[in-house]
């Protein structure tokens, strides 16, 4: 396994973690376990981003940067969801 396949492992491996402790947090009636979840679920997503960050600065993980038009879409669609 190569460095490039090691760091996008690692970054669908935190993905998912951090999803699972979000999901477990929100049914958790225990406040202490909710608390823990929350504080295991921001370490994942903290890790996400230096992953993503390194994959990036690699060239293995390119993103394009949205134009006014895509950001007022993407606003619209998501105001209208009511999240």
């Amino acid at each position: 396994m190569n460095d490039q396949e090691r760091i996008t492992d690692l970054l669908l491996t935190e993905k998912k973690m951090s999803s699972n402790c979000d999901i477990f947090a929100s049914e958790c009636v225990n406040t202490q376990l909710r608390d823990a979840f929350l504080g295991i679920a921001r370490s994942g997503h903290d890790t996400q981003t230096a992953l993503f960050n390194e994959a990036q600065s690699r060239g293995w993980y390119s993103t394009t940067p949205a134009d006014g038009t895509q950001i007022n879409q993407a606003y619209q669609k998501f105001s209208a969801m009511n999240c």
